[in-house]
Formats: C-alpha cells, sequence, structure tokens
C-alpha cells in the first residue's frame, strides 16, 4: 500500500483523518476476502489527483448512479440509489453546502451521517480514496468526475472498521442505515431453509408471505425496491451468487393481441447488462409490443440496465427487498395502504442472560423476556419493529461488527429474533394465563435477521408486546420501533426482579431498594475515583453455607430511572468485610468480592454470583462523578430452607435501615 495524496490547499495542509488512516488496517480487516490479493498494490488519491475538475454530482443525474468496482457491496450501491432519487434523504446522508475542490474553503474532509441504532451518527472523512494505477479501485460514480459513490463508501466503511467488512451484506441493513426507515424482504416462494429460519410449536406459525407486487402499487413509484439472487440462475448466468440489483420502475404494458405484461426495469450495480431474456435489445418480446411503446421504453434503458418481464423476474431471481417511503417532514409511509405513519416512538431494550432471556414461546422462561405496552388511542395502521444490534466486536472508534451474509457467518452476528403481541382488556392481568392464547399478532418464525417488523390494523386498546430470541439465555440489546397513522404510546413494562429458577434444595428471598446519585453528595463514580464511596451502599449477609458447592446464590439488578436517550454507564460492586467491622470502615482500597463492570449506557444491569456466608454491601455507581439520577436495586438471595425464617425477618430489617439511610442522604 502506497500513500499519496499529500497536496496542499494554499497554505494550509488537508485533512487527514487519524482515526481511518491511508493505509491497510483501513482496507483490511482478515484478509478473508479477495480483494486481500490487492494489499501492496492499492494507493491513495484525493479526486482533484484523479481528475481535473472533480465534482460531487454530475450535470446528468443519471450519471450519479453507483457502479461497483472490486469491492463486494452491491447491497450498498443499491441502497444508494433509492439516495439519488430522494433529495431530502440524500440531504440528510450527505449534509449540503460543503466545501468542494474549488471552493476556497475546501480543506480535504467531507461529512456523512448514518442512522445507527435509533439516532444518526456523524462520520467525517479524509477525501484520499483507494486506487490502483490512479484509478478509483471501489466503487464510483458512472462519470468520472463525480465523487460521492466513492466518499460515501468511504464513511460507511469507516463506520464499520474497514472496507473489507463492507464485503456481502443486506440491502435492507443498508436502507435503514441511510434513510432511518424501514425495509422488509420478500421472498417469492416457501421463505429460507431450516438453517436461516427456526419454526416453534406455536399456533400462529405461518409461513413468511409471498411476495405480491399489486400490494406495492399505491406507492411503487415512492418505495425503494431490489431484488437479488442466491445461486446462479440460467439467464443471468453471469451474475453468480448473492447479488443484489435494483428494480428502477416497473408497469403494465399493453400488448398487440390486447392483454397486459409486467415489465421490470432493472439496475446492474455492475454497471453493465447480464441478462439474455427476450426483452434485451431487439428481443423476440417487443415484438408483442406496439412499436410506439417499445421504442419508448427502449430509450429509457440506461448503462448496465434491461428489461425483463414478470415471470422471467418471479423465475430467476429469489427475493426482493422493500425500502418503506420517507415523506420530505420525516414521516414514514406505509407500503401496505399509502397511509402517511406520523406517529413514531422507539425504546431500547435488552436480552440479559438469567434475567431478561427467556427465549421462545417453547421455553418455560418465556415470561421473562422484557414487555412492553402499546396503547392505541384510535383505530389505525400500526406498525412494530424490533431490530437487534450486532454483536460487538470493536475494531475502532465506528466499528462494531461486519455485515457479512454468508450462510457460514451470519450466525454468528445475529440472535433468532421475533416480536408477538396480545391485546390486553386491561392493564392488570394474569401473565402466565394471557401467554397460554394465541398472540393477536407476530412475525411468526424467529429469523436470523437484523430487523423484523410487525403490521397490523389495531382497534383502540393496550397491547403487550414480547420480544424474544429463540434460545434462552442469548443476550443481546435491542431498540423497538412503533410507526402509526393515529395516536400511540410506548413505555416499558417494568419487572420487579429477575426471574429466578426453582431450586430442590432452597428458596429465594428478593428485597428491593431505591436510591439516587445526587450530584456533589453521593453521585460518587466508579473505583478510578477517589470519591467513589460516596455513592449509596447497601448491606446485606450471606447464610446459606450450602450455597458456596451449589452455584449462584445471589442475583443483583441496577435499574436507573433515565430515558432511554439520556442514559448514564452504570454498573456495581460488591464488597465483603470482616465480621464486626461496619460498612462505613471498610478499607477505601478493599478488592471487590465480585463486579458488575464496565458500566454500560442501558437500563439495566445484572448479576450472578456464588458469595460465601458473611457480609457484604453493594455500591451501585456511574462510570463518572456528579451524575445524578435515581436508581432501583433488586437483592435476590438463595436461603437454605432451614433458616427461611428467620432470614426473612433480617431481610426486612435490613431493607428498612439501607432504604432509609439511601433516601435521607
Amino acid at each position: 500500500m502506497k500513500e499519496e495524496g499529500k497536496a496542499e490547499c494554499g497554505a494550509q495542509p488537508l485533512f487527514e483523518d487519524p482515526d481511518f488512516p491511508s493505509e491497510d488496517r483501513s482496507l483490511f480487516c482478515d484478509s478473508s476476502t479477495p480483494i486481500a490479493g490487492l494489499q501492496g498494490d492499492i494507493t491513495w488519491r484525493r479526486p482533484q489527483e484523479i481528475c481535473q475538475s472533480p465534482a460531487l454530482f454530475p450535470d446528468n443525474i443519471n450519471l450519479g448512479h453507483a457502479k461497483q468496482g472490486l469491492l463486494g457491496d452491491c447491497w450498498f450501491l443499491c441502497a444508494c440509489t433509492f439516495l439519488l432519487k430522494n433529495e431530502h434523504l440524500l440531504n440528510k446522508v450527505l449534509p449540503p453546502d460543503q466545501p468542494q475542490w474549488s471552493d476556497s474553503r475546501y480543506r480535504g474532509s467531507f461529512r456523512f451521517c448514518f442512522w445507527q441504532q435509533g439516532h444518526w451518527t456523524e462520520v467525517t472523512i479524509d477525501d484520499r480514496l483507494p486506487c490502483i494505477n490512479s484509478t478509483l479501485c471501489f466503487s464510483r460514480c458512472h462519470s468520472p468526475t463525480a465523487f460521492w459513490v466513492a466518499l460515501l463508501e468511504k464513511a460507511y466503511a469507516k463506520l464499520h472498521g474497514a472496507y473489507e467488512r463492507l464485503w456481502a451484506g443486506q440491502v435492507s441493513e443498508a436502507l435503514v442505515d441511510l434513510t432511518g426507515g424501514l425495509a422488509e424482504r420478500w421472498s417469492f416462494g416457501d421463505f429460507g431453509s431450516d438453517e436461516e429460519q427456526i419454526t416453534e410449536q406455536d399456533s400462529d406459525q405461518v409461513r413468511r408471505r409471498r411476495l405480491d407486487l399489486n400490494l406495492l402499487y399505491p406507492v411503487k413509484d415512492q418505495c425503494a425496491i431490489s431484488c437479488s439472487t442466491h445461486s446462479s440462475p440460467g439467464g443471468a448466468s453471469e451474475l453468480g451468487q448473492y447479488h443484489a440489483l435494483t428494480i428502477m420502475e416497473w408497469l403494465d404494458v399493453k400488448t398487440v393481441s390486447g392483454s397486459k405484461v409486467l415489465l421490470l426495469r432493472i439496475r446492474n450495480p455492475w454497471g453493465r447488462c447480464c441478462w439474455g431474456g427476450a426483452w434485451i435489445g431487439s428481443g423476440a418480446g417487443w415484438s408483442s409490443v406496439d412499436s410506439v411503446s417499445a421504442s419508448d421504453l427502449q430509450s429509457r434503458v440506461a448503462e448496465g440496465e434491461f428489461w425483463l418481464d414478470e415471470t422471467e423476474f418471479l423465475s430467476q431471481f429469489d427475493d426482493v427487498t422493500v425500502g418503506y417511503p420517507i415523506s420530505d417532514e420525516g414521516h414514514l409511509k406505509s407500503i401496505y395502504s399509502g397511509n402517511l405513519l406520523i406517529h413514531n416512538h422507539q425504546l431500547v431494550g435488552r436480552w440479559i442472560k438469567g434475567h431478561s432471556a427467556g427465549g421462545s414461546r417453547n421455553s418455560s422462561s418465556y415470561g421473562s423476556n422484557p414487555k412492553f405496552w402499546l396503547k392505541v388511542c384510535e383505530r389505525g395502521e400500526v406498525l412494530v419493529s424490533l431490530l437487534q444490534h450486532r454483536k460487538q466486536r470493536n475494531t475502532g472508534k465506528y466499528a462494531q461488527t461486519p455485515l457479512e451474509d454468508s450462510k457460514n457467518t451470519k450466525h454468528q452476528h445475529y440472535q433468532a429474533i421475533a416480536l408477538h403481541m396480545w391485546k390486553v382488556e386491561k392493564k392488570r392481568f394474569n401473565l402466565s394465563r394471557m401467554l397460554n392464547k394465541p398472540p393477536c399478532a407476530s412475525t411468526h418464525c424467529h429469523a436470523y435477521e437484523r430487523e423484523v417488523v410487525l403490521h397490523g390494523e389495531l382497534l383502540p386498546g393496550y397491547y403487550l408486546l414480547i420480544p424474544s430470541t429463540y434460545q434462552p439465555g442469548a443476550e443481546a440489546r435491542f431498540l423497538i420501533r412503533v410507526f402509526s397513522s393515529s395516536s400511540t404510546s410506548l413505555s416499558g413494562l417494568k419487572s420487579p426482579a429477575p426471574s429466578l429458577p426453582l431450586t430442590t434444595d432452597g428458596e429465594w428471598e428478593t428485597s428491593y431498594f431505591r436510591g439516587s446519585w445526587v450530584e456533589g453528595r453521593t453521585a460518587g463514580g466508579s473505583r478510578n475515583f477517589l470519591s467513589h464511596w460516596q455513592n449509596p451502599c447497601f448491606p446485606f449477609t450471606v447464610c446459606d453455607e450450602s450455597a458456596v458447592t451449589s452455584g449462584v446464590n445471589v442475583r443483583i439488578t441496577l435499574h436507573q430511572s433515565r430515558p432511554d436517550t439520556d442514559l448514564h454507564p452504570i454498573g456495581f460492586h460488591i464488597y465483603k468485610f470482616p465480621e464486626g467491622v461496619s460498612e462505613q470502615t471498610v478499607p477505601r482500597d478493599k478488592d471487590p468480592a465480585a463486579s458488575c463492570v464496565p458500566h454500560c449506557y442501558t437500563q439495566d444491569v445484572s448479576l450472578a454470583c456464588c458469595l460465601s456466608p458473611g457480609a457484604y454491601t453493594v455500591v451501585p455507581s456511574t462510570y463518572q462523578p456528579d451524575c445524578s439520577a435515581n436508581f432501583t436495586l433488586s437483592l435476590a438471595r438463595r436461603i437454605h430452607r432451614k433458616v427461611v425464617k428467620s432470614q426473612e425477618r433480617l431481610g426486612r430489617a435490613i431493607q428498612e435501615v439501607s432504604h432509609i439511610s439511601v433516601m435521607q442522604s
């Protein structure tokens, strides 16, 4: 790898991004893809070193479409096509009025924004681009002087840690990242295989819907539609496996016999035609259409585009991805009805092993999954999405996990997830009885997808939403989003305590404590700070000696009472102190007996551990000092049956003392 692009603008050097440098580590992550063979051949050049008059966009916007290079990111480029058709969405991703190469304010940097887990994230890059022999080696525009695609691709690669992480992925994920909206993937036949979808023995279990293009007529000119092939179809023999293309338009065309044929115009991000069907060039299909219509349709075909009919389309491609339209005001538009969904809400959640990762409805622990109230104020169309975070794999400031989509790696990055919904007549109800009834709506089978979407026309009332993974104990963070045509509200259903297993040799006692971190008084921060011991302390005792040899005997959950959009990183430590010594005199440099760290930006953190008999204190904290918040601490201890009654009395006394000390501090 050779670095160039050391140009200066006047007397000032151009920006060089230290977080995503012009080095191999910005190109490759594990050298597992074909671009690994390019090591040593790539140079980095700025656009003004590639052509004489660079610009973000060409004068002819049709030449601004993406053309795929040596990187296998066709899925991302299909989503980019949607941006080019929607200026208000493009301006969100690429803020306008940034100084370009002919501007005296130009300093060699560009800003982009991507939607990530509920919020827009800004990514700044320098404009040094990977080249081979002074030519862009990855994606570019059809116009050799336009660079918006190459720069956007670089910013997306920075977001994920390296260019190589963009090799193979899902169009639906890129559409959501670029719009903040929703996207659904529809199959042409029975969806998925045993590897991709897990069947539950649920009464509501059905196959995912088959594609019906007629459903999309209300929004066919506004939504993003792409198609993909998972094998080498006969007509598209050049495509190979896992290739995505964009559907530019589709329409019914009247034939000379008076019947109609559905034609679709497809764009291949490779920038060349890869089809040999009846509607290519002067193919036989055009003879069935009058010459004026045929000439008009053929004139619409740009480089890399081709027409095919519905029969060819359904036989040669495996599925389509549909991105929801978004209005200029930022409202989602339903692909089912064309209605504007002007109300929206979102809440974060988390499946935690031993606490809230209850698994599917096949599991007896299903009821311990996180729960949400959806209140529908008047009848209307409602969409609920469950979006899981990728399993963390930090390799940089922005990077998390690659967007690979091969059958060998997909399950490494996502849990199999589903979302079920029950209508509840009143907010007080018997959960076990409710869960034995069929849900009123669901996403059906658990799927290894980043996001699943539930759709329905709902009557006024309360609805219980339960997101779940298929396997009990599978951990992940997630985001619940609700879009509706009528007024709705979304809130979390607070679980008072972890779901505890019933054991044959003991019982569990649970105590609840409320406290607060107050700036300058009881918000001492983590152990990194001398003020750590200013945090509230909660003493407790462990008396069950048999628990030491029989597994977990203490479970603690800390819940902070702050909005999901303004969380503090929280955690806690458990300290043991000698007999006859109060928690106030515990040595301040003493190591904890157990810890729930690192501090996490989440509503709840939990720890299950085995503690030997003795006296302990729990010290919950935010990471930084002086971060104010109220919190609740639940402490569950396993107690041997022979000492249950005496421990109940002691537990109540401890609860009362601790509660008073915290509220007075």
